[in-house]
C-alpha cells in the first residue's frame, strides 16, 4: 500500500513538472531576447511574455543595467520568432486591472527582417500605476469642481436668478419669450414669402422677350442701350457747357463793365438815359411843330402842294 501511494506521487509529480513546464515554456525550443527599461514595476521573472495576445514566453532574468536601468531577458518560442521583427517595441502591462506585470510586444515593420537570439528590443515608456493614480486623483478633483459648480448654477435656477432662471420660474418672462419665438416664426415666414417672390420675379427676368431678358442676352440691344447713354451723356455735357456759358453771360450782364452791365444796373445811367429820350422825345414833337409850321409858311406852301399832289396823281400807265 506504501508503495503504491508513493507511485501514485511520482506520477503526479511528475504530471505537474511538466504541466507547469509546458505553461512555463520550459522544454520547448526558445530564443532569447532582452530589452531594458527604467523602471519594472514589480516585474518577476518567471512573468509571461505576450504578443499580439497570446503568451510567446517567460521572462528569464531581471538584472540592473547602466544608470539605475533594468535589462530583461526574455526568452520566447522559436514557432513565434518569425512573427516578431527586429523593430518592434517592449512594454510593460498587466494581465488585468490587479494581475500580475507582463511584457507585452508589440508594432514592427513587416519588411524588417525577424528578431533573433540575444537581439535587443526597444522599450516603451512605462506607465506607473502612481502616475496612473495621480491623474486619477487630479480627474477626481476636476470632478468635484464641476460638480460644485454644478450645484451653484442648479440652485441659482432653482431661485429664479439670471436669464435662464427667470424663464424657468417667471411665467412673465417665459410668455415674453414664447412671444418673441412666435415673431421669429413670422419673420421666417415672411422670409420664406419673399423668397417665393423674389423667384417668380427672377423667373420673369428670365423670360424670353423681355426687357430684362433681351437686355441680358442680346448683344444688339445692349449695344444700342450703350450707344444711347453715350448719347445722353453728350447731351449731358452740352447741357452742362450751355449752362456755363449762360452762368457766365449772366455774370456779365450783372457786372457793370460793359453796356449791357451798365443799362441794366447802373442806375444813374438809367436815369440819365430816360432823360435822353424825354429829351428826345420833346424834341421830335418840336420838330414836328416846326415842320407844320413851315407847311403854313407862304415862302414853303407852294412846295408842300405841289408834293401832295405829286403822291396824290396816280402812277403812269
Amino acid at each position: 500500500m506504501v508503495g503504491v501511494f508513493v507511485l501514485l506521487a511520482l506520477v503526479i509529480l511528475v504530471a505537474g513538472i511538466f504541466t507547469l513546464g509546458g505553461q512555463q515554456k520550459r522544454f520547448g525550443k526558445m530564443i532569447q531576447v532582452r530589452t531594458v527599461f527604467d523602471n519594472v514595476a514589480g516585474l518577476k521573472a518567471g512573468n509571461n511574455v505576450w504578443f499580439s495576445g497570446v503568451k510567446i514566453g517567460t521572462v528569464k532574468r531581471i538584472d540592473f543595467s547602466g544608470n539605475s536601468q533594468v535589462e530583461i531577458a526574455m526568452n520566447i518560442e522559436e514557432d513565434a520568432q518569425r512573427y516578431i521583427r527586429r523593430d518592434a517595441k517592449a512594454r510593460l502591462s498587466s494581465e488585468s486591472l490587479i494581475g500580475n506585470k507582463i511584457i507585452e510586444i508589440y508594432g514592427g515593420n513587416p519588411q524588417s527582417p525577424p528578431v533573433q537570439d540575444g537581439d535587443v528590443l526597444r522599450s516603451a515608456p512605462v506607465l506607473s500605476t502612481d502616475a496612473m493614480m495621480e491623474t486619477l486623483q487630479e480627474n477626481n478633483q476636476n470632478l468635484l469642481l464641476i460638480t460644485n459648480d454644478f450645484k451653484v448654477l442648479s440652485g441659482k435656477l432653482a431661485r429664479g436668478e439670471g436669464m435662464v432662471g427667470a424663464l424657468l420660474t417667471d411665467s412673465t418672462v417665459a410668455d415674453n419669450f414664447r412671444s418673441v419665438v412666435s415673431g421669429l416664426q413670422r419673420a421666417s415666414a415672411n422670409t420664406v414669402r419673399v423668397s417665393g417672390a423674389l423667384s417668380r420675379f427672377t423667373e420673369k427676368l428670365d423670360t424670353k422677350g423681355g426687357l430684362a431678358n433681351e437686355l441680358l442676352t442680346d448683344t444688339l440691344v445692349f449695344d444700342q442701350l450703350k450707344a444711347s447713354i453715350n448719347q445722353l451723356q453728350q447731351t449731358t455735357s452740352s447741357a452742362a457747357q450751355m449752362t456755363d456759358d449762360l452762368k457766365r453771360a449772366t455774370q456779365k450782364l450783372s457786372s457793370d463793365k460793359n453796356a449791357v452791365g451798365v443799362l441794366l444796373n447802373d442806375e444813374a445811367f438809367a436815369t440819365d438815359l430816360k432823360k435822353t429820350m424825354d429829351n428826345l422825345e420833346a424834341s421830335t414833337e418840336k420838330f414836328d411843330e416846326n415842320m407844320e409850321a413851315l407847311q403854313h409858311n407862304f415862302l414853303l406852301r407852294g412846295f408842300f402842294k405841289k408834293k401832295a399832289k405829286n403822291k396824290a396823281r396816280p402812277p403812269a400807265q
